[in-house]
């Protein structure tokens, strides 16, 4: 193989940049370094000018993120934000089977009582059981099961009645 060539006229030790080393034989660049091109060479002694800031004379100490500094905002007071979450309605279903709730009268959490009454679903069933047919007391049967009468939740504390549930 042969050596690298010699570098061009104007980039080299008189044109203000440091010497060059040959670039490594083997493998390529080590582990984690950056290609060679990668980045614009910056003269030494000069410091990077980042985008959109003044420059700033060579050997001053630049007053860019430096507290205390014009550029830089002062810190006041901290500030501790309270955000109010709105209060969550659970919408309780009242059904066939007791529900677990807290009474608006006596203000208990408790678990209602149900008691099943006798209700217009109860005696439209009954009517169309007659009309079809069962009218021996067949047609009395929705008043014997629970599946077609109404249910009234009460708290079992103050008796009062929190809810009812229709069939229709």
């Amino acid at each position: 193989m042969s050596a690298p060539p010699p570098p061009y006229p104007g980039k080299g030790q008189e044109a203000g940049y440091p010497a060059q080393p040959p670039p490594p034989q083997g493998y390529g660049q080590p582990y984690g370094a950056p290609p060679p091109a990668a980045y614009p060479a910056q003269p030494y002694g000069q410091p990077a000018q980042p985008y959109g800031q003044p420059a700033q004379p060579y050997g001053q100490p630049a007053l860019y993120g430096q507290p205390g500094q014009p550029g830089y905002p002062q810190q006041q007071g901290q500030t501790t934000v309270v955000v109010a979450q709105p209060a969550v309605t659970v919408v309780q279903q009242f059904r066939e089977s007791p529900v677990h709730t807290r009474c608006p009268h006596c203000q208990a959490e408790v678990v209602t009582a149900t008691q099943f009454e006798t209700g217009s679903f109860t005696w439209i069933i009954c009517l169309v059981l007659c009309i079809v047919g069962c009218d021996l007391g067949c047609c009395f049967i929705p008043f014997c099961v629970d599946g077609c009468k109404d249910v009234t939740h009460s708290c079992p504390n103050c008796k009062t009645v929190i809810s009812r549930y229709n069939r229709m």
